[in-house]
């Protein structure tokens, strides 16, 4: 099945400020109902995304990578794909995001998901998957709005770290000198830095380092719960056929 999602939400920030926090894939994960990142490796992005559908709880397990990040003009394009663990499908999705300010302290955010899903996840149709994206995403927005209003804003942290650099006018003479010495101080390889670690490919290329994230495990996303009537109707059929198999079941036992 592949679908085209249109959504938008409201960041209650100027838009600079608001771009680099939307860009922060780290930052915004644990914003973002039934996503727990893992690890990121050099501009690779890894998690899982749980959702809950009735007995059935799938997890995707899978990454996203930025394609595209224009700052000025405040576009981007992130590639994400993952599979369910179980064997019952895969998702991949392009995720396009475009950020326009709405005044001085508030950035409004349209985010354009193309999808594809395949498997058992994807038989539940193409008018589900429109509402509970709807849903998700406004969940995610007041997440990230009520994490932006938790924190200290730019102004706030000027007026910090003005205060602080006015305490630390006079420098600590053993502070310095301990600086001095380890300035100083030769390495282990002929007295230069040491050289960073590389792979197996073109000599001198930086290997991409594998950070794990020490982030709690998520929640599965009920989509039984956030379709609501959308999923039952589509089970109506379902039901009704089991209510006549009961029927004349119980008919031939009498």
């Amino acid at each position: 099945m592949a679908e085209q999602l249109v959504n938008e939400f409201t960041v209650n920030r100027p838009i600079g400020e608001a771009w680099a926090v939307i860009t922060d894939v780290e930052r915004i994960a644990p914003c973002l109902p039934g996503a727990q990142l893992q690890e990121i490796e050099g501009d690779v992005y890894r998690g899982v995304v749980k959702i809950k559908l009735g007995s059935i709880t799938p997890q995707f397990k899978g990454q996203a990578q930025f394609l595209e990040q224009d700052d000025h003009a405040h576009h981007a394009v992130l590639k994400a794909e993952g599979r369910d663990t179980g064997g019952r499908g895969n998702a991949s999705a392009n995720i396009t995001a475009d950020a326009e300010s709405l005044s001085p302290t508030s950035t409004k955010v349209v985010v354009t998901t193309d999808l594809a899903i395949t498997g058992k996840v994807a038989q539940f149709g193409r008018g589900i998957i429109g509402d509970v994206s709807k849903k998700l995403m406004a969940q995610f927005a007041a997440n990230l709005n009520t994490m932006l209003d938790e924190e200290p804003t730019a102004g706030e942290d000027a007026a910090a770290t003005g205060a602080t650099e006015d305490n630390d006018d006079v420098p600590d003479a053993a502070s310095n000198s301990a600086g001095a010495a380890t300035e100083a101080a030769p390495t282990a390889i002929g007295g230069d830095r040491p050289a960073p670690a590389t792979t197996t490919g073109a000599p001198g290329e930086a290997a991409p380092r594998v950070r794990k994230i020490d982030s709690p495990a998520s929640e599965p996303v009920d989509l039984a719960g956030m379709a609501g009537p959308a999923i039952l109707k589509r089970l109506a059929p379902l039901a009704a056929a089991l209510a006549v198999l009961l029927f004349f079941l119980r008919r031939r036992r009498s």
